[in-house]
């Protein structure tokens, strides 16, 4: 098609495709009216081009341009920052496409192009991501190359192909400065504005239906890659926020407790020692299993640990964070707890939930008769055992009391739902107790790594009972246990189960589209662990690694790597001489071989000139013939308007010529 719409033509067409490349991305970002008024400058300007017409002048396109910066400010409720100004450059790159004059306006274009290009990672900065910049990229340098060429002009597969080449050049280059030039905390840009988005995860509070909703969201949340055997799948608890105050609908973390000192705890059991890919959330969570032994700091965000072993940092993690840790899968945490500081876990809103109350103390009893706390457990675990209560992510609405109509009325929810209402019930009875979210499972890939996502989301129960401390209680696990064996598919109705699957939630897919999917998930994985999670404290461990060779082989690698780099050159170098491609190379192979003969060219002679003065020194006619027309040929060539196709015909002719003037 771009063959028959002329040179000026087939070269604006090919920049709006770019800009249209670059633009794409942001399309899922920009507001619906701002993404169309994007995409007509663009569209009216190709139009413009295959038809010949006139492009507006200043006076329409001002006005235009006036008009989108008021739209971005009703929008975005300014013009400074990093979403108004990321639709401020959309918006002028495309009115740029309708002002394109000259050179200089096609330089310009290209320009905001690439900064514009750069934004995008603002939202994606994944495998996928990179592979469209890169294609993006080369039609970028594809265009503006061809406003380069003179009247000749090869085909564009030999453009790209000749990018190409470039790329293989630069593109080693970039991965060496990748990987050795110091890198800095944080991006270039200064503060990041990623914690002020709405991302999907976990919030400080819970509520029946808050982690329901992440049942469906395949977002990746960590990777972990474990020294040790992984724990089993039952054992998977990773430990987010410990809720302790409850107000009759939903449990907040609270104030922290007055008391200080030292957490009691002792670590027993086996050891877990892992390495976390943790994908930035915009909270300040850091997830361990329960219950962590120790956690690598941090570079440029300490984090701090709460006497409910929460790990919390100091600034919200907007970007990958990548941390060793190492985990005790059996524990007793604070095992001495005084009445006075076993009452802030016993406190429930007056006059909320009366009948779970009063049933929560007459299951127990009192005096003589009063279960063991142990017992007491027991009974509520096989009350939701043997009642009808029913796993869902769409429980019904409850009513009033909510933990009074989910116990004796609904009987079917999610998680929070079986968290909640127990843990009332443990204080109803006048044990204490609290709520923990966090993660629960994880899939594990054939590598040896697990990954967990936003649908792994949980909360269980901790109880505190005399001489063992807290203790994890799922009541979950009472009413689908296959839920902490397996996964959440296992516990889900089959329709539900089978409707997960499919979009690719869970790893029991099965066949080709399960083993597509994991291998995906390795090279994700590859990615963000090596170039994604490429912080300054890994650059650091990889140079201290690369000190702590010896100077000998650090020299020899180096000689080697000069060596190969030496025959890389010589065989390139070699290679071109051989096949004597271009015009230019072979006027030189001919210059050359005249003067070995004796009859160098001058520095001012052109090809005319030097041809009459060979005819004046040449003996034999047959290569006086021959030099002269491989001259004249050469100049029509050079200098001429010929055609790449004449041009190829014309080095085969002179190449022969070549041979017949020696």
């Amino acid at each position: 098609m771009m063959r028959h719409l002329g040179r000026e033509k087939a070269d604006i067409v090919l920049l709006l495709l770019a800009a249209a490349m670059v633009l794409a991305p942001h399309a899922l970002h920009l507001p619906a009216w701002l993404s169309a008024a994007v995409a007509a400058p663009l569209l009216w300007r190709a139009v413009i081009t295959v038809r010949g017409l006139r492009q507006p002048p200043l006076p329409v396109l001002l006005p235009l341009a006036l008009l989108g910066i008021g739209g971005v400010y009703l929008s975005y409720g300014s013009l400074l920052g990093r979403d108004p100004g990321v639709a401020m450059l959309a918006l002028l790159l495309s009115l740029k496409s309708l002002e394109m004059h000259g050179r200089r306006d096609i330089f310009v274009f290209v320009f905001l192009s690439f900064f514009l290009l750069l934004a995008s990672f603002f939202h994606a900065q994944g495998i996928a991501a990179a592979v469209w910049m890169l294609a993006t990229i080369v039609m970028l340098l594809a265009g503006l190359l061809s406003s380069r060429y003179g009247a000749v002009q090869a085909p564009l597969w030999q453009r790209l192909r000749l990018l190409g080449q470039m790329l293989a050049i630069v593109i080693p280059l970039s991965v060496l400065l990748f990987f050795a030039v110091p890198r800095i905390s944080g991006p270039l840009w200064g503060a990041s504005h990623a914690g002020a988005q709405a991302r999907t995860g976990l919030s400080d509070s819970m509520a029946p239906g808050a982690i329901a909703s992440l049942a469906l969201s395949g977002e990746t949340v960590l990777t972990a890659r474990f020294s040790t055997p992984i724990p089993p799948q039952d054992q998977l608890y990773w430990r987010g926020l410990v809720l302790n105050d409850y107000d009759g609908t939903s449990w907040t973390r609270g104030p922290e407790p007055a008391e200080g000192g030292k957490t009691d705890i002792v670590l027993d059991g086996a050891r877990s020692d892992y390495t976390v890919n943790l994908q930035p959330s915009g909270q300040r969570r850091i997830l361990v299993l329960d219950l962590p032994r120790s956690i690598e700091r941090l570079a440029g965000n300490p984090y701090l640990v709460s006497p409910a072993l929460e790990v919390s940092t100091v600034r919200p993690i907007d970007a990958p964070v990548r941390y060793r840790a190492s985990s005790a899968m059996g524990y007793r945490l604070q095992t001495k707890l005084t009445a006075a500081q076993q009452r802030r876990w016993l406190q429930l809103p007056a006059g909320v939930n009366p009948r779970s109350r009063a049933w929560a103390r007459q299951l127990r009893g009192s005096g003589a008769q009063q279960l063991a706390p142990e017992a007491a457990i027991a009974a509520v675990l096989t009350y939701f055992r043997q009642a009808p209560f029913r796993y869902t992510l769409q429980p019904p609405l409850l009513d009033g009391d909510g933990v009074d109509d989910f116990l004796f009325h609904t009987q079917a929810g999610f998680c929070e739902h079986y968290a909640g209402s127990f843990t009332v019930l443990m204080r109803a009875m006048g044990i204490p107790a609290r709520v923990v979210t966090g993660y629960q499972g994880g899939e594990r890939h054939a590598d040896g790594s697990l990954s967990l996502r936003q649908s792994d989301a949980h909360a269980w129960s901790e109880v505190w009972l005399a001489g063992r401390g807290w203790v994890r209680i799922d009541p979950t696990s009472a009413v689908a246990p296959l839920r902490t064996e397996r996964n959440l598919a296992a516990a889900l109705p089959p329709a539900v189960a089978s409707w997960r699957t499919l979009i690719g939630l869970d790893g029991d897919s099965g066949g080709t589209v399960d083993a597509w999917r994991s291998q995906w998930q390795r090279v994700e994985q590859g990615w963000k662990s090596w170039v994604l999670d490429y912080t300054p404290q890994r650059q650091r461990d990889a140079l201290a690694a690369a000190r702590s060779l010896s100077p000998t082989t650090i020299a020899l690698a180096c000689a080697v790597l000069a060596a190969l780099a030496a025959v890389a050159g010589w065989l390139i170098h070699r290679k071109h001489a051989q096949s004597g491609d271009g015009l230019d190379t072979l006027y030189a192979q001919f210059c050359r071989q005249q003067a070995r003969r004796g009859c160098s060219r001058a520095p001012h002679e052109g090809p005319h000139s030097y041809a009459a003065r060979l005819a004046s020194i040449t003996a034999r006619p047959e290569a006086h013939a021959a030099m002269a027309r491989f001259l004249a040929i050469y100049a029509a060539m050079k200098y001429g308007n010929a055609s790449v196709d004449e041009q190829t015909r014309a080095q085969a002719t002179l190449r022969r010529l070549l041979t017949q003037c020696r």
